[in-house]
């Protein structure tokens, strides 16, 4: 008897890493084929295309000073949570145990963690990367996504939509029988810091709502990999209803090895005059 009910014990749930339907990990260089002027250089202040923000959001915008925030010493506000995605560089993924990703940044030398089965996150001080919980949907979000694209099943992982540097205008261009393929990583990070959406002070308030899904893309033998991360942010103070929910979509290309990995400190070039 003892036997049996030894054999029948309930074996340990596998941890994150064991449990991943995909591998994330490695050097991964952005591919800006979309958004050029919002990414690549710095939009003149009060360039918010594809954006319609509240009258607070425009007010914060239109203030945007960038010799202050530096005085200030507020220079990693474009590369906080809800700009850091965007800014052109490298990412470096990794685990730092068997239930926490390690994801770091070379433009503006950040870190963010994102933490499986945690816990609320504890009273303090905001920070820029915020505090991350995630965890694996598959295949592509199935267990949960917030608000699919259009044309995919009701519980995928949202495709951003078209138009206005929202869309899938990167390479390669995603379909839908992709995203279904392996699954995602789902990512909410709350307690951050309020930062920039782009360079020139779009801003973004630290009561809004952001949700990331990490997609690595099928792909051939010898072909490329891509990692794909869409990006919604919610945010009723700053955003308006007509750009809310805010999605990017975001290409990364796996690189072979750590080569040109190049941390760099929080800096933000002046916009044209």
């Amino acid at each position: 008897m003892q036997a049996q009910q030894g054999r029948g014990a309930a074996a340990p749930p596998p941890t994150a890493r064991d449990a991943a339907p995909v591998d994330l990990t490695g050097y991964w260089v952005a591919v800006v084929s979309e958004d050029w002027r919002h990414r690549i250089t710095t939009p003149r202040k009060g360039d918010f295309e594809s954006l319609t923000l509240t009258a607070d959001g425009r007010s914060v915008a239109e203030s945007w000073d960038l010799e202050k925030d530096n005085a200030a010493g507020l220079q990693c506000k474009a590369f906080g949570v809800g700009g850091i995605m965007r800014q052109p560089g490298r990412l470096h993924v990794t685990w730092q145990d068997d239930n926490t990703m390690k994801v770091d940044f070379d433009a503006g030398t950040q870190t963010r963690l994102l933490r499986f089965n945690a816990s609320p996150p504890p009273a303090g001080e905001k920070t820029w990367q915020g505090y991350s919980t995630a965890q694996w949907e598959g295949p592509a979000g199935g267990r949960g996504g917030a608000a699919p694209g259009r044309g995919q099943p009701a519980n995928a992982a949202p495709v951003s939509p078209g138009g206005a540097g929202r869309g899938q205008r990167g390479s390669p261009a995603p379909v839908l029988g992709a995203l279904n393929q392996g699954g995602s990583l789902k990512v909410v990070t709350t307690n951050f810091r309020e930062g920039y959406l782009r360079k020139n002070g779009v801003p973004y308030s630290e009561s809004a709502s952001i949700t990331e899904y990490f997609h690595r893309l099928p792909s051939e033998p010898g072909e490329p990999t891509w990692l794909l991360v869409v990006t919604v942010v919610e945010d009723p103070k700053y955003l308006a209803a007509a750009s809310q929910p805010f999605y990017t979509s975001t290409h990364f290309k796996l690189e072979p090895d750590g080569s040109k990995w190049a941390p760099s400190p929080c800096r933000t070039a002046p916009p044209p005059k």
